[in-house]
């Protein structure tokens, strides 16, 4: 057998998440069909960087599967992508790695973006990939207010009541807020989160930007270690994963356009 790092996309939008779930279709169950076809029909488990709930995007997630020796990096690649179809994922990239390796376990980073359309009108193009705030947002505030949130913290007050963590103390590396025009983005990144942790964050800093919160209220929130002292959770929709960071990257001694995508698509069953 051989282990494959995958790097994926997806739109979140038609799926009740990453992980399985009875309630509908996932992610997770998408790419273990479509993998179950390069193993002569038996079941194959996929090991994922990151969890992402019903509605979350992502343009970097990481996962890894465990397949029978025959087939090489492309056609891995280009077979998924096949049998996935017309789910929205796909897989950019597939690159063998040891055997000790583990998508999730092996990972330092987890990277997020969170984007919220900041116009009076609603978004067309953008539909299910943003959240619409029509009032006024302060990003500058914003951005002053997130600064106070780097470090390593008791994060229980963005912290969601369901979330199975160990521990609620996280090490914030990265909390930028940036304005392009009418789209607001906010970009973290730290080894691990907790569940809603980010959406969380955008829900408080949303307060901020109203003027509704001094950038002082957001120590006070942090330092109650009480979910009821932050804001509520923004929606799903805005988040997108943007990337996985591993010590040794499988990624980046064969990039993307080392295994750009063929004319020919390669089912294997």
């Amino acid at each position: 057998m051989t282990r494959w790092a995958l790097l994926l996309e997806y739109d979140g939008t038609p799926f009740v998440g990453w992980q399985r779930q009875i309630n509908g279709l996932s992610v997770q169950e998408v790419l273990e069909q479509a993998a179950a076809h390069l193993n002569a029909g038996q079941p194959v488990a996929s090991i994922v960087a990151g969890r992402t709930d019903a509605g979350v995007h992502a343009e970097g997630q990481v996962a890894h599967i465990d397949l029978p020796n025959a087939h090489s990096a492309k056609a891995i690649r280009d077979a998924l992508n096949y049998h996935m179809k017309p789910h929205p994922v796909v897989v950019l990239n597939a690159v063998a790695v040891s055997d000790d390796w583990n998508a999730r376990f092996s990972a330092n980073r987890r990277a997020y973006r969170f984007r919220i359309l900041n116009r009076r009108t609603r978004p067309a193009l953008l539909a299910g990939r943003v959240w619409h705030v029509p009032h006024p947002l302060d990003a500058a505030a914003m951005h002053a207010a997130a600064q106070r949130l780097l470090g390593r913290h008791d994060f229980t007050s963005f912290r969601a009541a369901s979330c199975q963590a160990k521990s609620p103390i996280r090490t914030l590396d990265r909390l930028d807020v940036t304005r392009q025009d009418d789209v607001i983005e906010v970009v973290t990144e730290a080894r691990s989160f907790l569940h809603h942790q980010v959406r969380n964050f955008v829900g408080t800093l949303k307060l901020v930007g109203e003027g509704r919160w001094p950038i002082e209220r957001m120590t006070t929130a942090l330092e109650a270690k009480n979910r009821a002292a932050a804001g509520p959770t923004a929606p799903p929709e805005g988040l997108t994963l943007i990337g996985v960071g591993y010590a040794d990257s499988p990624f980046t001694s064969q990039g993307l356009s080392s295994i750009a995508s063929d004319a020919s698509m390669i089912p294997i069953d």
